[in-house]
């Protein structure tokens, strides 16, 4: 395993949830990060945030860490759940807060009205 394979390994599993993206939660630097940062603060999760931009090597060795060609990636307790795509969308289902809290991560995030 590469040193950056072990450094992005050690990220992934040593915080509860992890976004790999371009720029910062503060700043970030695509429109796609800027859709799951919206979403991690609307869902109230504390979530470490790490800037691809900074290193070629972290860009080309998350894309080869998860087999998954985008940016951002989300994981969540070691485990990728997907980029930009698939957080929206389990977020828009209400799927997000439940899979969540199945983790053991409390979110202020409203429960979604029954419908």
């Amino acid at each position: 395993m590469s040193s950056m394979n072990e450094w992005i390994d050690n990220e992934v599993k040593s915080n509860d949830i992890v976004v790999f993206m371009k720029g910062t939660p503060s700043f970030p630097q695509c429109g796609f990060s800027g859709q799951v940062v919206q979403i991690m603060d609307y869902m109230g999760v504390e979530y470490k945030g790490v800037n691809v931009l900074t290193s070629d090597d972290l860009r080309q060795g998350i894309k080869a860490y998860s087999d998954w060609p985008t940016i951002p990636q989300l994981y969540v307790k070691g485990e990728f759940v997907g980029g930009c795509d698939i957080v929206r969308e389990m977020f828009q289902a209400g799927e997000l807060k439940q899979f969540f809290e199945d983790n053991g991560i409390a979110t202020t995030a409203p429960q979604p009205a029954a419908g």
